[in-house]
């Protein structure tokens, strides 16, 4: 069969979940060829309905259902492990509204999550960089503060940056369920049968990856060398967690919550497709 084109984040928990699979290490898998992007990239290019399966934030599934469904499985979803708000010196959560913010994303769940928090936070305050520019510029001063994601929560204090707010942690408050990040996302016109396989092959190499680490350590090292192995194991085992074999009941509550908000709020539009494929 023709390949399917696979995209993903080189983050190491993306790494971890995939190399199995991209490495023909499951069992009647179907064959892919690989491309790696940042988040942002990977939304924007899902948005083009370019890739056949793509890991996307949950704030842009919300503008793909027409065209993708989400997979049981390979997600980032959880708590404690929601983007934070950082900045130079701490300020009250209240005035979060007039300060200039960085995001990595306009279609990422940490800026629909801080939209949310801050909703007097106005377009003009807000400054667009990919993630790993965001720490720089607060430290800088190009902005008064950041929302940081992956492993930017492991490293900040080491940048003298203080939390303003952790925003899983709010919203884990305040609607009493886990933080949807991000998902993998499946083109729907590929037909339920291949989709099915997809499922069963992330799945199985999630369950491969656990059983093996040995087999994917190497290329989770390959694409995170900025990164100290101690780092890139805290990543793995805050952002791969239960949820991302199978999101189960919990999960696809707080994935449902958090599209449902979004559509009440026409952050993003509504659509009558299941959520997954």
């Amino acid at each position: 069969m023709t390949p399917l084109s696979l995209a993903y984040s080189p983050c190491p928990n993306d790494t971890f979940i995939f190399t199995p699979w991209a490495e023909g290490r499951i069992d009647g898998a179907p064959p892919v060829v690989e491309r790696y992007e940042d988040i942002d990239t990977l939304n924007r290019i899902a948005l083009a309905g370019e890739p056949d399966v793509v890991k996307v934030s949950f704030h842009a599934f919300g503008l793909l259902r027409d065209r993708y469904g989400l997979l049981r499985s390979g997600g980032a979803l959880g708590r404690g492990c929601g983007p934070l708000v950082v900045a130079r010196t701490a300020f009250d959560t209240d005035g979060l509204a007039s300060k200039t913010v960085a995001i990595p994303g306009r279609l990422t769940t940490a800026a629909l999550l801080v939209r949310l928090f801050a909703p007097g936070l106005s377009d003009a305050n807000i400054v667009v960089l990919p993630f790993h520019e965001i720490m720089p510029a607060v430290c800088n001063g190009q902005v008064d503060a950041g929302v940081i994601i992956h492993e930017s929560r492991f490293t900040y204090q080491r940048h003298g940056l203080t939390r303003i707010v952790d925003l899983g942690e709010w919203w884990e408050r305040e609607t009493g369920h886990a933080i949807p990040l991000g998902g993998i996302a499946m083109r729907r016109d590929l037909g339920a049968e291949l989709i099915r396989r997809t499922e069963r092959t992330l799945t199985a190499s999630v369950d491969h990856a656990h059983a093996h680490p040995a087999h994917v350590w190497p290329t989770i090292r390959r694409h995170a060398q900025e990164m100290e192995d101690d780092v890139m194991r805290q990543h793995i085992a805050l952002y791969v967690n239960d949820f991302t074999r199978d999101y189960g009941p919990e999960g696809e509550a707080a994935i449902r919550h958090l599209l449902e908000t979004a559509e009440r709020l026409g952050i993003v539009p509504h659509s009558d497709q299941p959520i997954f494929a």
